[in-house]
């Protein structure tokens, strides 16, 4: 049984009543974010109760020493640890000298909390009964500004509703905070100073070994009866300071805390003025007040909704599941630092660390490439070509020469600094990952300068790499890739994982044919790449002479291509002849027992076709996908959107539509049984691809925009924007007929289930 507190509304995440046994997953759900920082939806007051506190900087973070049994050579130094930053959201309520904390009071009633995605904010309200009897009234709304990005804002109410009584209110910060998971226990923080001023009050404090210096900072205001209250400053503490106000309130009398606060950073700042420029985002900030900032809010949020949303009619919880999807999205990332990337856990908790998997490449860049301007996903791109040589460096440490490339599994600079080895050192279908994005960046944008700047020699070397991680068979007559993990994480070090050996021939052939491009075309870049690369015709030759001699394991008694050598080996049990009590089998199964069953943790030979479904005929995709699905497990969440999109193509509508329910409410339903943990960010990019991909059947093909439109039969219309070479393109598709619609002065020409379509310029064409 999924959890299902969450109440459906089209545009808000709802929980009502409280329930001390949903804190932690509700501290993900209603998480917020802006691109630079962001916070788990932790109580502003102090709570005794089971949390996970989480407060998250964009590019912060801790190398945390990897703690193994025994050493391994080339294995990672580090584990990027995402850091739980100084908190300062905090503001301690006693009334009559009791603590406000939801954990102990008598009662809690009329519970409910709220995230607006619409206009980005997150409220949440109660009345309480404390141990004293003392009845209050509480509501708290904050959001973090897409506006001033270092900065976050708290509207803090509080109504005492049966008697006087003597309010105490304690907004602070504290840098004595710690994370969920630490190898060894380490200091994170080293807290230097600690500063006020009036009624702002400041922490400096950096990370150990990675040096981010940061300052933590906060201005505190109260209101009661229109009259403006005088705070104090507390005693200071080692890693604490607060501004403490006192006030007797009548009953019903209502008082108003304000709070800012948020970060400055010294990857963005001198460390020396880090205060200095608090105060001015604080200057900033209050001369606008917190109404003023709200409203600034909003607007922000409208904008990003005009080109993101995905408006769906006749279902309110599907609506709910994208939307939330897209709101999380842009909490993370909105593209303005190419130094920042998708981490897998966002703003929302602390698991895998690193900020950046292969999820960005094979998942992110399409949405960020059709809902926001084309340079977003460059930024992403050139984030790859920026730690080229940190990914040369990799492939150096495990023996590879010749400026062979390895891009890491799991990175914050571009270092490895993933822990497992069956990931660390096999899951190397990542490298093709990164090359397929920048074929799919060129194949949409039509934007080619990425590649004759940057991308070839990214290219170039992860084409060495394949090369030399080939082994040629003289059994097989054939080069194989031995001792790999593909995308199925339920199978480790098995030998010529379809997928694996399809990216691997697949990355040598296109480097070859855009180093000829690149030759013709961009002579000046194709001899500066050369120099530098020391690229040679000879070395280009065994190239194609691996890539044309490629092994490929096939089942002649099904027809299908292997997921690797040894998959006929296994009991072929189907998922759907599984006890449910044995599920999800990664909670109730050994590892041993899961490495040799025929389980697929997420799609493998699936995700192959999803990218390349052009090298295959429908008729090979059915049988794959008839093969291999009723032995997936789905427990990645990157695995429902693409069988929810190669569900459509099949038009198998049912499936479609129960695989996009999955991925879009992922996290709302708390299918896999771990949202407390954090939301899973870069698979909610799957979910508008299984709308905009799935349903929609947009497609780039013979470098035209082209569609297939479905729906399923749960929906009454569904409409999407996507930005196609600076052509806004509104697509609406309802059970009779699809409609489009240009914004802007061009007039240009789409392939509709097969037929060229002419779309002027703001004028609706039905279909």
């Amino acid at each position: 049984m999924n959890q299902e507190y969450i109440q459906p509304n089209e545009w808000s995440i709802i929980e009502e009543g409280f329930d001390r046994e949903k804190v932690k997953s509700s501290e993900s759900l209603f998480s917020i974010g802006n691109g630079a920082m962001g916070q788990r939806a932790n109580f502003e007051e102090h709570y005794s109760g089971k949390t996970f506190q989480g407060s998250y900087i964009a590019g912060v973070y801790y190398p945390d020493k990897t703690r193994v049994g025994w050493w391994k050579n080339g294995y990672p130094e580090y584990f990027a640890k995402v850091l739980n930053a100084p908190n300062w959201i905090g503001i301690n309520v006693f009334i009559n000298g009791v603590a406000l904390d939801l954990n102990t009071c008598k009662k809690v009633k009329n519970y409910r909390r709220e995230l607006n995605m619409k206009e980005g904010w997150y409220k949440r309200n109660f009345v309480a009964q404390l141990s004293n009897d003392v009845d209050v009234a509480v509501e708290a709304t904050r959001f973090l500004s897409l506006d001033i990005d270092e900065m976050g804002a708290i509207q803090y109410e509080l109504k005492v509703l049966n008697s006087d009584a003597a309010i105490k209110m304690t907004p602070y910060l504290d840098s004595g905070i710690t994370n969920e998971d630490s190898n060894w226990d380490d200091k994170f923080w080293n807290t230097t100073n600690i500063s006020s001023h009036r009624n702002r009050a400041f922490i400096e404090a950096h990370t150990m070994k990675t040096n981010f210096a940061t300052c933590t900072f906060m201005e505190a205001s109260a209101v009661l009866n229109g009259v403006k209250l005088q705070g104090k400053v507390c005693d200071k503490k080692e890693t604490w300071i607060g501004l403490e106000f006192e006030q007797l309130l009548k009953k019903g009398e209502k008082i108003t805390l304000h709070k800012f606060g948020g970060y400055t950073v010294s990857r963005n700042h001198k460390a020396s003025d880090l205060v200095d420029v608090a105060n001015k985002v604080l200057d900033k900030t209050t001369q606008l007040g917190f109404d003023a900032q709200l409203q600034k809010q909003k607007e922000a949020w409208a904008a990003i909704w005009k080109m993101s949303d995905i408006v769906i009619e006749g279902d309110v919880k599907a609506q709910q599941g994208i939307r939330f999807n897209i709101f999380q999205l842009n909490q993370t990332y909105l593209g303005k630092d190419s130094r920042l990337n998708i981490g897998p856990k966002g703003f929302t908790g602390e698991k895998y660390g690193g900020s950046t998997y292969w999820d960005t490449e094979a998942y992110c860049i399409p949405f960020y490439m059709a809902t926001k301007d084309q340079q977003v996903a460059r930024n992403l791109l050139k984030y790859r070509y920026d730690q080229l040589g940190k990914a040369i460096e990799n492939a150096k440490k495990l023996g590879f020469k010749n400026g062979a490339a390895l891009y890491p599994m799991v990175t914050m600079n571009g270092e490895e600094c993933h822990n497992e080895w069956e990931i660390t050192f096999e899951e190397i279908h990542r490298n093709g990952a990164i090359a397929f994005a920048i074929y799919n960046y060129y194949r949409y944008t039509g934007d080619y300068s990425y590649i004759p700047e940057m991308g070839l020699e990214v290219l170039i070397g992860i084409a060495r790499f394949w090369h030399q991680r080939a082994t040629f068979s003289s059994h097989k007559n054939k080069y194989v890739i031995l001792g790999v993990t593909g995308p199925n994480e339920y199978e480790n070090n098995i030998n010529n994982n379809w997928y694996t050996n399809y990216l691997a021939k697949w990355c040598m052939e296109y480097t070859i044919n855009q180093i000829e491009k690149v030759r013709k075309e961009h002579s000046s870049d194709y001899a500066r790449i050369m120099n530098d690369t020391q690229l040679s015709e000879t070395e280009i030759v065994e190239w194609n002479n691996v890539f044309s001699n490629m092994y490929f394991p096939f089942s002649d008694e099904y027809q299908v291509f292997l997921q690797q050598d040894g998959f006929l080996d296994k009991e072929l049990v189907r998922v759907q002849d599984l006890p449910k009590t044995e599920r999800p089998i990664n909670q109730k199964w050994s590892w041993d027992r899961i490495l040799r069953s025929p389980y697929i943790k997420q799609a493998d030979v699936l995700q192959g076709f999803y990218f390349f479904e052009d090298h295959f005929s429908i008729e090979q995709l059915e049988r794959h996908f008839d093969f291999y699905e009723p032995f997936t497990v789905h427990e990645s969440s990157l695995s429902p959107c693409v069988h929810s999109i190669q569900a459509a193509k099949l038009d198998r509508m049912e499936q479609a539509y129960t695989f996009y329910l999955r991925t879009s409410r992922l996290d709302l339903d708390d299918y896999n049984k771990e949202v407390e943990e954090g939301l899973h960010i870069t698979s909610m990019a799957g979910t508008w691809m299984s709308i905009v991909e799935g349903f929609g059947g947009m497609r780039i093909a013979e470098n035209t925009l082209s569609f297939t439109p479905k729906i399923p039969k749960q929906w009454e219309a569904y409409a999407f924007k996507i930005n196609f070479r600076n052509n806004i393109v509104k697509v609406r598709v309802t059970t009779k007929e699809t409609s489009f619609f240009v914004e802007g002065d061009t007039h240009i020409t789409i392939n509709v289930d097969g037929k060229k379509v002419n779309l002027p310029p703001f004028k609706e064409i039905n279909v």
